[in-house]
């Protein structure tokens, strides 16, 4: 009788490689952020600190570094600005300068541009992404994650027929700030009940990274 098969135990490389793989997983994101905060403060610190006048410097008036002043100065700056932006001289302000912009053809476009990006991701209203879905694209039998954002309204949902439809978002991988504007029968949608974060991750990690089923859950079906 012929002896049984032994399996092969790894060698000692693919038992280091293994081990290196997994460190890499738990100290590249935490190495990243720290990384990612220092530059940004550094950045920051670059451009706004030489416009403080040099005797009110902390390094002047205490005889002490005082790293990260141009983000304490920034941040100060916004609240002062957003505080006057609420009133009407602000507001007046704001328009004023917003139609000296609209006459400069290059200027105007960049600036509505950001201007569209960060009303989009600092907006904190009720018509952001709150659920996550699944909608049959590119052809039916194939199912992709989606968001919805709202309900189809005014023209184009008088377009459409009688049948509710709902304003989706289809994300790319693995970017999902890119993707596809969708306009869906809500009868041809499925709610799910992962929350949009985990929804995010799944599409950014090309499904690698599975929420876990015992975390609490999104939204689901109304």
């Amino acid at each position: 009788m012929s002896s049984p098969i032994r399996p092969h135990k790894r060698g000692l490389l693919a038992s280091l490689r293994n081990s290196f793989l997994t460190g890499l997983v738990v100290v590249a994101p935490a190495v990243l952020t720290v990384w990612l905060i220092v530059s940004v403060v550094e950045f920051i610190d670059s451009k706004v600190v030489p416009l403080i006048p040099r005797r009110l410097l902390p390094d002047v008036l205490l005889d002490i570094s005082f790293p990260g002043l141009g983000v304490l100065v920034f941040i100060l700056f916004t609240l002062v600005v957003g505080a006057l932006a609420k009133g009407l001289i602000g507001r007046s302000l704001i328009e004023w300068s917003e139609v000296i912009v609209a006459r400069m053809p290059v200027v105007r476009t960049i600036y509505n541009a950001i201007k569209q990006i960060a009303e989009t991701v600092l907006a904190q209203s009720s018509t952001s992404f709150n659920r996550s879905c699944l909608v049959q694209y590119p052809r039916p039998g194939l199912w992709a994650i989606a968001f919805v954002s709202t309900d189809a309204k005014g023209e184009i949902a008088a377009s459409m027929g009688a049948e509710k439809h709902l304003s989706v978002f289809l994300p790319t991988t693995p970017n999902p700030t890119s993707g596809f504007l969708l306009f869906v029968p809500e009868s041809e949608v499925v709610l799910l009940d992962m929350t949009v974060e985990d929804a995010a991750k799944l599409v950014i990690s090309a499904g690698l990274v599975v929420p876990d089923p015992e975390r609490p859950r999104g939204r689901g079906a109304r």
